[in-house]
């Protein structure tokens, strides 16, 4: 079991302080959701855990099997297990998709232990016609051309293909038709395991239609204030946030582009 722990984190970002205490521990096994309004913090948060320089660390710690991750590098990160999904996948060219996975992978095994082209390419494969991609994928430069729902299948497929322990979901879903994110949640469900763990950041209930959470936590001011069940999203559903603002007393303005999506 691989366990990640977020202890009274703070964050910030171009002196502006964005996270401002969480606390969350994720264990494998564990499928979480995190949801809340616009710019309380749920993308900060996955980009510091994979290390992205512009974000500062100010106070506390994460955490991954005990070890502090500010000690570690990205590539370490990802060598350690975990894996982010970009929000906004990059375009890379020159580098075509079958490369890039196939480095990823190898780079997460023993030089002794790397995993030849044929082997690789059948199981890429397999994994591409389960997430119904066209065959042309492998041989495309890194998201290049891609519309904004196959480059969210192919951060699946990459997810796929290098097994890690803690994936962690950065709006995965957003842009998605309802066939796509069908797509999408298959991919994720069907890695589910006693060896690995979900952290999905997301603003749509059906989202966790698809893809059932053990834990729903709603983060607003830059922290987790509120952590429940599938029944906590659904009820975000009905109420909104600003139901939950209010019953928990808390001093937060939010904006008409913070009502939940049904």
């Amino acid at each position: 079991m691989k366990t990640l722990k977020i202890e009274d984190l703070h964050v910030q970002i171009d002196g502006k302080e964005i996270l401002k205490g969480v606390n969350l521990t994720v264990n494998t096994g564990e499928i979480h959701a995190i949801m809340g309004p616009n710019g309380t913090g749920k993308s900060t948060l996955s980009q510091t855990i994979m290390g992205h320089p512009a974000y500062q660390i100010t106070q506390g710690t994460i955490k991954l099997d005990g070890q502090d991750l500010s000690e570690m590098s990205v590539d370490e990160r990802a060598r350690a297990g975990l894996f982010l999904a970009m929000q906004y996948p990059a375009e890379i060219q020159g580098i075509t998709n079958f490369e890039f996975m196939r480095s990823a992978v190898n780079a997460r095994r023993a030089d002794d232990d790397q995993v030849d082209v044929m082997t690789f390419m059948k199981e890429l494969e397999e994994k591409r016609n389960f997430l119904s991609m066209n065959a042309e994928m492998a041989s495309r430069y890194l998201n290049e051309g891609f519309s904004g729902g196959e480059k969210k299948r192919n951060e699946i497929l990459q997810m796929l293909m290098i097994k890690p322990a803690i994936a962690i979901l950065d709006e995965i879903d957003s842009g998605l038709d309802i066939d796509a994110l069908k797509v999408v949640s298959k991919g994720v469900n069907s890695m589910r395991s006693a060896d690995f763990a979900t952290l999905m950041i997301t603003h749509y209930q059906r989202l966790l239609d698809y893809i059932v959470p053990d834990y729903v936590h709603v983060m607003m001011g830059g922290k987790i204030v509120k952590t429940g069940g599938p029944d906590l999203a659904e009820r975000l559903e009905g109420e909104g946030y600003a139901a939950l603002r209010d019953e928990l007393g808390l001093d937060i303005t939010l904006t008409d582009e913070d009502v939940p999506v049904v």
